[in-house]
């Protein structure tokens, strides 16, 4: 007589299947079952809930969320709008493992802490769960909790998809509903690899970019009518959003998170926001956020002492107190907080279609030191400063964001030497597609705010950026930091008198351009606002009427049209075999020149640029093949505010040798300028 058919549950941990398996002994086939963990109801659908348990949890979601490998928590926990025994209503789940009680209030029930009481699930994950039959879309709700020592908070809900405006701080029950269309970008999306298409990145502050004349927040909505067209003008790739996460604080420019799962409600509701990247993407341009996993506030509705415990931060100070930014750092030792942070991430791209992560201040994650004097932090097991948990978290986040959406892609901000940021996890690295070359911009922007006569003595400043520029994957940022704080606007670092300020910035741009890596410049640069950024007022945008600040404007677009249209530009952006110097010893003139290779000879582009303001004639450079050449950009040029300081429309090469070549070209090389040039195939 054949054995009966038993089943076991299997949690494999790459795949996050539940493998069902029959008893093969006597004969009987293996049966596979496999399906996606805690897939959402099918569009327009309301989820029905366990109607035994009135749940949304299977007993596979508790053995995942357990072992911190369930990354769809963000359609189990929070409030969902459900059908149970065939009545809607609203499911709450919580958890809050320290909890002696738990009990939703709201507008609904006047705020009373002992009308709807949360259940304790009985298998040991600290979740607690109800159903509130008849309660719609809009509610107003937050958690009582009563710890087991006694600590009694209200809270609101971690995974909560909306809030109330700040300074309210209520969560909202709310459905994320949406009909998408934007198929086009996203198919063509995942036929794109983002390392060999060109990335030009518009850094974005959503409550700053405009405003109305009476200093209002655009919404999403009314940005959606704006930034699409303005960046597709602009011929950027990509807009990086700062943090759109709900926060209390306005100044904190939303890296002090309290809602992770929510945009900001100051400027629309969660359909509003994905309207927003709907219209970016029919524009065809890519969406960034910037994520914040390493640190949050302590507001008492947030997560700080949540249910009367160090449930989501790290108990010791050491480790879970962030002394720059008076905040609390996540405990990424913990299983279920490593779940929901990977959880967040997949969230933004499951729910709203995000093409990018920028992970926010990396390097304090990783080091156990950071910011720390001797005698604030103990040193990890092996007796070193690195944070071990905070590495299998980054190198999970990673891995997990490209198992589920391979056609996305995670930036790191990160500013030490840390070996491996941009390598694969499976050869010892942090799995992460792009870091910012902090090195790079440092260098950058003391040698141009050096007045020219000083920079021949230090040229080295801006060469030594290619000596490690292979090393990792690297986008080349001009980001908010530099702009505030009193560190003073582009345009005001620069040197000299009206024309050499616009003049080295229009240099600065080019240079950035010409320079392998990926690229970036935040609001208001591209057109040399004079003062620097302040979140409380819009951008200054009647200086780009100015024919100077418009010419700013109109060469960032230029050089965003040929890093779009020259594959030297951008197919090997991250390799060596993309970049060659011609020379860079020529400090006493403060020039230099280098080829960027693409895949063919053919599309090899020549870079030359000089860093004073002397036009330098008859400048001779080598050059790999003999022929004629053509000048595809120069800053020089009038219609950027240039003195017209140009080449001939074709330059043709002389048999002298320079640089270790057998023929050359002359050159006009134009004041504080940059020439790019293309050889001609007739």
């Amino acid at each position: 007589m054949a054995k009966s058919t038993r089943k076991k549950k299997v949690i494999d941990e790459d795949t996050l299947q539940e493998v069902t398996s029959a008893d093969s002994s006597a004969g009987i086939p293996t049966v596979r079952r496999t399906r996606k963990v805690s897939a959402p109801a099918p569009a327009g659908e309301v989820p029905q809930i366990n109607e035994e348990y009135c749940s949304l949890f299977t007993e596979f979601d508790i053995d995942l969320f357990k072992a911190g490998k369930h990354f769809y928590l963000y359609n189990k926990l929070g409030a969902h709008l459900v059908q149970h025994n065939g009545v809607k209503g609203t499911y709450f789940a919580l958890w809050a493992p320290n909890a002696r009680q738990v009990s939703v209030i709201g507008t609904f029930n006047g705020w009373n802490r002992g009308e709807h009481a949360l259940s304790v699930r009985w298998d040991g994950s600290g979740i607690w769960e109800t159903f509130i039959p008849g309660l719609e879309q809009g509610a107003w709700y937050k958690y009582f909790i009563e710890s087991n020592n006694g600590t009694k908070v209200e809270k609101g809900d971690p995974y909560a998809v909306h809030w109330e405006t700040p300074p309210a701080t209520a969560s909202v029950v709310w459905n994320l509903d949406y009909q998408w269309n934007d198929s086009k970008w996203m198919n063509d999306r995942a036929k794109q690899h983002i390392l060999s298409t060109p990335l030009s990145v518009y850094e974005v502050h959503l409550g700053s970019w405009r405003k109305t004349e009476d200093n209002r927040f655009l919404t999403y909505r009314e940005i959606a009518e704006q930034l699409p067209a303005y960046c597709k003008e602009m011929g950027f790739t990509h807009v990086e959003l700062m943090p759109v996460m709900e926060h209390p604080f306005f100044g904190s420019w939303g890296y002090q998170i309290t809602g992770y799962f929510a945009p900001s409600s100051r400027f629309g509701t969660p359909q509003d926001f994905m309207y927003l990247v709907n219209e970016l993407h029919r524009a065809n341009i890519g969406v960034i956020l910037d994520w914040v996993p390493s640190h949050f506030p302590g507001d008492e509705h947030g997560l700080y002492f949540f249910d009367g415990t160090h449930l989501y931060e790290h108990p010791d100070p050491r480790k879970g107190f962030h002394p720059d930014w008076n905040s609390y750092i996540f405990n990424y030792g913990r299983n279920e907080v490593r779940a929901f942070l990977i959880s967040n991430a997949l969230y933004w791209l499951d729910k709203y279609h995000i093409d990018g992560l920028r992970v926010d201040a990396v390097a304090s994650m990783l080091y156990l030191d950071y910011s720390r004097s001797y005698g604030e932090w103990e040193p990890n097991e092996h007796g070193g400063r690195e944070n071990l948990d905070a590495l299998y978290f980054l190198k999970s986040f990673n891995e997990s964001v490209h198992q589920f959406h391979p056609d996305t892609f995670t930036i790191a901000e990160e500013s030490t030497a840390f070996p491996g940021v941009t390598h694969p996890v499976a050869s010892g690295g942090l799995g992460f597609d792009l870091k910012w070359m902090m090195g790079w911009m440092h260098d950058t922007l003391q040698y141009f705010s050096k007045d020219p006569i000083y920079r021949s003595h230090h040229q080295g400043q801006l060469i030594f950026s290619l000596v490690y520029a292979f090393s990792e994957r690297f986008l080349l940022p001009l980001s908010h930091d530099e702009v505030v704080y009193g560190k003073a606007s582009l345009i005001n670092k620069m040197p000299g008198d009206d024309w050499q300020q616009f003049a080295n910035l229009r240099l600065l741009m080019a240079y950035m351009y010409g320079h392998p890596g990926a690229k970036m410049i935040f609001q208001g640069g591209e057109f040399a606002q004079r003062h620097e950024w302040r979140h409380d007022y819009s951008l200054d945008w009647h200086e780009a009427e100015a024919s100077s600040h418009a010419g700013v404007q109109k060469l960032l677009a230029a050089l965003n049209t040929l890093y779009r249209s020259e594959p030297a530009l951008y197919e090997r952006n991250f390799s060596g075999a993309g970049f060659e110097w011609i020379d860079f010893n020529d400090s006493t003139n403060s020039v230099l020149c280098w080829l960027r290779k693409g895949a063919e000879a053919a599309d090899d582009l020549i870079v030359v640029a000089n860093f004073t303001p002397a036009c330098h004639n008859n400048y001779r450079i080598g050059v790999p093949d003999m022929g004629y050449y053509r000048e595809l950009l120069n800053t020089d040029d009038a219609q950027f505010w240039g003195s017209g300081c140009k080449n001939e429309p074709e330059l043709e090469t002389a048999p002298i040798a320079r640089h270790g070549k057998t023929h050359s070209l002359s050159l006009t090389l134009p004041p504080l300028g940059v020439v790019f040039l293309k050889r001609i195939i007739k």
